[in-house]
């Protein structure tokens, strides 16, 4: 509680220094156009792994996220920001944080701690964009790079980047990642690794996204990905995607460069129908086999929001992933947002199971409702439910039950 308060007290003192210097006696400010932005978002979970010998997990945790930006200098494009978040617990510890030593509960990943999330320089020339220091990253849809926004303590890139829209309808991005740090910790973990991104808007019916992510002394990944709407009086979208992994060719600190030979498929197709909202889902991470081939892995991606929200699978199987779901909800104003999702789970490769091998990694129904607080501008409340039923897989022969109660206000 202690560090929590300090840190709060911390960019409170920041943010008064940058009021103190933003005139000098010359005239020249330090800083201007300062702008502020901040969440407070408490949550309940209550997390509950069936016949695991462990008791049934509940977390009352608290985010808050402060940052400021600033112009520097008075150099038209040049800006930096700085931003701190906090994970609260209360003193409330009958959950397993992963840091908290806690073990006879399940576990919520949700530890006390805080963090410098944000510390960047940022120039922009023309629509040319440079940045440099740490910042919350996200790239298309945060499958392979993400923040896990999700739990509480988001992840936070230090990276350095350029960025161009130059030619009508492209984007491009090239980046270098020398360390990421949040989740489960605050501790840095230091990589040399290179993200490149491109997208290309042929008109609103289709969108062509390419990219190569060279994680360091993990695996390389390439990928396409061909996004679009179409209206046909239902509003129609869809994304068909497809991405392999080959051995790293950067490592760091000499931990090697790993051997990998994966793929992935990735197809989906939603409609909005009046309000009433209908998909389907196909995706499959390839699994390891006596060939050489390796298990398909997304070890910097927001996982959560794939293949269920009870979190079973944020590490790929070493038999892979064949994860088949529908989806069916209600939209509208006022209302909010109703949305209920059923996954069925299979191995892409032959596991081990009680009885000899098999595929079958069990099902999972998930639904969520989320709507705006009356009254109280930019505040949302969000009530979510994640129930996996076992399957024969050995690893994956215990139900589980997540829920979540939450209020996320920013301003």
């Amino acid at each position: 509680m202690k560090k929590i308060v300090m840190s709060a007290v911390a960019l409170t003192a920041i943010m008064g220094s940058f009021s103190a210097v933003s005139a000098s006696s010359d005239g020249v400010s330090i800083f201007s156009n300062m702008k502020f932005k901040g969440e407070i978002r408490p949550r309940y979970e209550h997390a509950d792994v069936k016949d695991n010998g462990k008791d049934a997990a509940n977390a009352f945790t608290a985010r808050t996220h402060l940052a400021v930006t600033a112009g520097l200098l008075e150099v038209e494009g040049l800006s930096t920001t700085i931003g701190i978040q906090t994970v609260n617990n209360f003193g409330y510890t009958k959950y397993n944080s992963t840091q908290n030593g806690e073990t006879k509960y399940d576990v919520i990943a949700d530890p006390q701690l805080a963090m410098l999330s944000e510390a960047t320089l940022d120039y922009t020339i023309g629509k040319t964009a440079l940045h440099v220091g740490r910042s919350h990253v996200n790239l298309d849809n945060q499958r392979f790079i993400g923040t896990v926004g999700w739990r509480q303590n988001e992840r936070s890139y230090d990276t350095a980047y350029v960025a161009n829209s130059d030619i009508e309808n492209l984007t491009l991005l090239a980046a270098f990642v020398y360390g990421y740090a949040g989740v489960k910790g605050v501790t840095t973990t230091n990589t040399s690794s290179v993200l490149l991104h491109a997208n290309y808007k042929v008109m609103d019916e289709l969108s062509i996204t390419g990219y190569g992510y060279l994680l360091a002394s993990i695996h390389d990944t390439y990928g396409i990905a061909l996004t679009g709407k179409v209206d046909m009086g239902a509003k129609l979208n869809y994304r068909a995607e497809y991405a392999m992994q080959s051995d790293a060719t950067m490592e760091y600190a000499g931990n090697g460069k790993p051997k990998a030979d994966a793929s992935y498929i990735n197809l989906d197709l939603g409609a909005n129908i009046s309000g009433i909202l209908v998909g389907g889902n196909y995706e499959l991470q390839s699994g390891a086999d006596t060939s050489g081939k390796t298990q398909f892995t997304t070890p910097l991606g927001t996982n959560h929001k794939f293949n269920g929200w009870a979190d079973m699978f944020l590490n790929t199987p070493t038999g892979g992933l064949e994860d088949i779901n529908v989806r069916v909800g209600y939209k509208a104003k006022g209302f909010g947002k109703l949305l209920g999702v059923y996954h069925m789970f299979n191995a892409d490769t032959d596991m081990a199971t009680s009885t000899g091998t098999g595929t079958d990694l069990g099902t999972e129904f998930d639904v969520v409702y989320v709507n705006a607080i009356p009254g109280v501008k930019n505040l949302k409340g969000l009530a979510k439910l994640a129930a996996y039923q076992k399957g024969e897989v050995t690893g994956y022969t215990n139900d589980k039950q997540v829920a979540w109660l939450q209020l996320d206000y920013k301003f």
